[in-house]
């Protein structure tokens, strides 16, 4: 979860619940304080006895991914992404989409030259907002490296095939467009695509309808862990024998002026416009805040069976996920971090992972000043021995890209899995000593990976964890 960085902008909330003399009176000296009941078993209980984890068998069950797409700052080249960040590569820079010259934050991570050339009739493209676009892309993209492009989805039965991405924003461009018609224009003037483009629910369904996927098909929008809760969902619709093959992952465009405005209105965002490149810095003394990025990341989640049975390219498996809520504040992570902590562990009860067997974690890591350690102290919870484990941030290089940031990040960590290289964390100039991981700072490691998990968190104290690892039949 972000954490933003005003004071003010802080209340404390449930402070009358938390206040116990709120609730007791002078005269009630004989009532007993009621009893607490906890629902989340501490790691010290469980006893040293219980069996080991064990990981899904059934390949009905087990879930792999074989494609992956992507719509970037880096273009919409897996390969080309990931060597990108291998190269420490900033993809931060000066905002030109529009004049930025008045706000405080004038750089972002956005998306110059986008093409969807192939993927969209230029009718649609024209009107689509910059969100939808890049899902379509992202998606058919994805397909087209499951060999599951236009001629063999043909040959699945579709009616088994769904699709789900997210967005934390939606159809932004649209929806700022159709309030400035309306207040310089009039009603008349709003285009009739503006409630169909600006629903969080239409990137999942346009792809669909392109492709004919008739399996389920919805969006989640939980702010910034989005993209991981639509893997999470997606897997257990095949796990639970309801799919054969999902498409899922999230779609962000937000780099307009009132995306930029909310977000300085936020107190979120770096100012350093001096160097742009180096705004981006998470677990720095000097970071200041996040900077914002766009784009679409989106696999192709397929049953195990499904996928050897028409000879599919397996990339790598996701083992399991987890989700779960703070419940504390809007914008802040709980000082004991036991919302991120407790989602790690469930999420590798959910995968029949041990922590021992963790070595690589893709961080949310998002250059903010308490986010970024309440992160860290939440992963040493979990994991005792910080030692074999390294830890990097995607964001360093192209930014928060909200919604679509787990999609992403999850193609990085797969990537990480299958090329035995880790990208750096850029921008790594003076570290906080508490962090006590190896954070692969500005140049790339070789790491062979064993199992990795990928954390987001979002406004509303959204947490969410999967876990990948190389697939072994």
């Amino acid at each position: 979860m972000q954490a933003l960085l005003s004071p003010s902008l802080r209340p404390s909330p449930l402070d009358p619940i938390r206040n116990k003399s709120h609730f007791l009176s002078s005269t009630s000296t004989k009532c007993k304080p009621p009893t607490r009941i906890s629902f989340i078993t501490p790691r010290a209980a469980v006893s040293s006895s219980q069996a080991a984890p064990k990981r899904e068998t059934d390949p009905k069950k087990r879930v792999v991914i074989t494609g992956m797409g992507l719509v970037s700052v880096f273009g919409n080249d897996p390969d080309v992404f990931y060597d990108k960040l291998l190269d420490g590569v900033s993809g931060i820079a000066p905002i030109d989409r529009f004049d930025a010259s008045k706000f405080p934050t004038r750089f972002a991570g956005q998306i110059r030259n986008f093409s969807s050339e192939g993927y969209i009739d230029g009718k649609n493209d024209r009107r689509l907002d910059d969100c939808l676009r890049y899902c379509i892309v992202a998606g058919k993209k994805a397909l087209e490296s499951a060999d599951l492009g236009s001629d063999n989805l043909s040959k699945i039965d579709k009616v088994r095939a769904g699709v789900l991405v997210g967005t934390g924003m939606g159809g932004l461009t649209v929806f700022s467009d159709g309030v400035q018609a309306l207040i310089e224009k009039g009603h008349r003037k709003i285009t009739p695509f503006f409630i169909p483009y600006t629903i969080t629910n239409m990137a999942s369904a346009l792809l669909a309808i392109d492709l004919g996927l008739m399996g389920p098909n919805y969006s989640i929008s939980t702010a910034c862990a989005t993209s991981n809760y639509c893997f999470y969902a997606a897997a257990n619709h095949i796990r639970r024998g309801e799919a054969d093959v999902m498409v899922a992952g999230g779609t962000e465009a937000a780099i307009l002026p009132i995306g930029l405005g909310g977000f300085v209105a936020c107190r979120a965002l770096s100012q350093r416009n001096d160097d742009p490149q180096t705004a981006s810095r998470p677990w720095d003394k000097e970071r200041d805040g996040f900077v914002m990025g766009e784009g679409a990341g989106v696999l192709v989640m397929e049953s195990l069976e499904h996928a050897m049975k028409r000879d599919a390219p397996i990339i790598t498996e996701y083992l399991g996920g987890a989700v779960n809520c703070d419940a504390y504040h809007m914008t802040d992570p709980r000082s004991d971090g036991l919302g991120v902590s407790s989602c790690i562990e469930r999420s590798l009860e959910d995968a029949g992972v041990s922590p021992e067997e963790v070595n690589y974690i893709n961080a949310h890591a998002t250059s903010t000043i308490v986010g970024d350690l309440a992160e860290v102290n939440a992963v040493k919870k979990v994991f005792k021995n910080t030692s074999e484990i390294k830890m990097n941030s995607t964001k360093s290089m192209i930014g928060h890209c909200l919604g679509a940031a787990g999609g992403l990040e999850a193609i990085a960590t797969v990537k990480a899995c299958t090329t035995g290289w880790l990208h750096p964390t850029i921008n790594q100039f003076n570290p906080e000593p508490s962090v006590e991981f190896n954070t692969v700072p500005n140049k790339k490691q070789q790491h062979e990976v064993n199992v990795a998990i990928s954390n987001s968190f979002g406004f509303g104290g959204h947490n969410s964890v999967v876990v990948f690892s190389a697939f072994k039949p």
